[in-house]
């Protein structure tokens, strides 16, 4: 049978050719599990992740792909979330049948081992689009601070100061008003941009619309005012936000927007793009750093802070905390801010959530020039 060793060479062959592709996947299936532990674990000098990825991929990164996620109302988040579900669901589905068909563990394994190659495919793209911002020059590093702690008195007297000013914008602000269209607000717009460029040498930010989401239940029911997706790069807000604290809102997630992840140093420049926006952001960040010192101070100091503003002042508080009240579910939210405390723990911010209120011992120990702007280490 002459011809029968050319045949079976003939039927070997793609047998080889498969084995070999399916030896290469699987060692970069490894590899990118091993690129994912160690970008988790490795300690990246904050000076290199400033100076080649915030300051010179991320910008580009965002410039591209927040337009397009601006172009359409919905979240790009929802869709992405619900993919991720219904793959691990069906993937889980599928493990079960296999193993229960042959009755071996070994295709649940496989299947398992598919899953795990996707959460590191995640994880790489979390970190290369956006979440390697936790890792970069801290502001603490980058403005002239004070050395000492604030003490209780200056703590009150920026209680007392958010409150003079809240009490003097009032009728401005009101008259003005809201119209809840943030990301085409030219003067919210324009103040974040020279903020930013004082406090970063890269392009201005692309400002996000606030999104409705599918998870607008779940802010309402943990008291979470807005996020940032950090795959599509777009903004998700709670839609029971009160006008006067869109602006605040917009201005914080923007900041995450322009790179800066942790927390209280969104919140700072938020706040600083406000109080030098027109005089509805203006009040939205006083009353934003009103709310934040009072939940720093004794109950005796709030009850005195409170006391301090006027009827039209006091009424805009009460009506965010009654927002919150009727709309949260306490053990939900325990859970909810536990969990993002173990999430912000694990991107290396050490204060975890705490790290919300440290915009107060922030802006005490920064040193401004006049018209709050701050000033940058040379």
């Amino acid at each position: 049978m002459p011809g029968w060793g050319k045949k079976q060479a003939r039927l070997e062959a793609p047998r080889g050719a498969d084995g070999k592709m399916c030896a290469m996947r699987r060692a970069m299936q490894v590899g990118l599990i091993l690129v994912a532990a160690v970008a988790a674990i490795a300690p990246i000098p904050a000076p290199i992740v400033e100076a080649t990825f915030s300051t010179r991929v991320y910008p580009a990164i965002q410039h591209t792909i927040t337009p397009l996620a601006n172009l359409v109302p919905f979240a790009w988040f929802d869709v992405i979330v619900v993919a991720v579900i219904a793959g691990v669901v069906w993937l889980l589905v599928r493990a079960w049948r296999d193993a229960r068909r042959v009755r071996r563990w070994a295709p649940a394994l496989h299947r398992l081992w598919g899953l795990a190659v996707a959460a590191a495919a995640l994880y790489v793209a979390f970190l290369l689009l956006w979440g390697l911002n936790y890792r970069r020059v801290p502001m603490t590093a980058r403005l002239l601070l004070d050395r000492t702690a604030p003490t209780r008195e200056a703590v009150n007297a920026l209680g007392r100061q958010a409150a003079m000013q809240m009490n003097m914008l009032y009728a401005r602000a009101h008259a003005l008003g809201w119209a809840g269209d943030e990301w085409h607000d030219a003067s919210l717009i324009r103040s974040f941009t020279d903020v930013q460029q004082m406090l970063e040498d890269t392009p201005a930010v692309v400002p996000g619309r606030l999104k409705w989401t599918i998870f607008g239940p779940y802010f309402r029911w943990t008291g979470v005012d807005g996020m940032v997706d950090p795959y599509a790069l777009e903004v998700l807000a709670n839609p029971d936000l009160l006008p006067w604290e869109r602006p605040f809102v917009a201005a914080h997630e923007w900041s995450h927007l322009a790179g800066f992840a942790d927390e209280s140093e969104a919140n700072f420049v938020g706040w600083l793009a406000c109080v030098r926006g027109d005089a509805a952001a203006q009040y939205s960040g006083w009353l934003y750093l009103f709310w934040e010192v009072s939940g720093e101070v004794s109950g005796r100091d709030r009850g005195a802070m409170l006391a301090s503003l006027d009827a039209g002042p006091r009424s805009d508080v009460t009506a965010i905390a009654e927002r919150l009240r009727r709309g949260q579910l306490p053990l939900l939210r325990t859970v909810s801010w536990a969990m993002y405390d173990q999430y912000l723990r694990a991107n290396r911010v050490d204060e975890g959530i705490r790290s919300y209120g440290e915009v107060v011992t922030l802006i005490l120990r920064a040193r401004f020039e006049e018209g709050f702007r701050p000033v940058r280490r040379h």
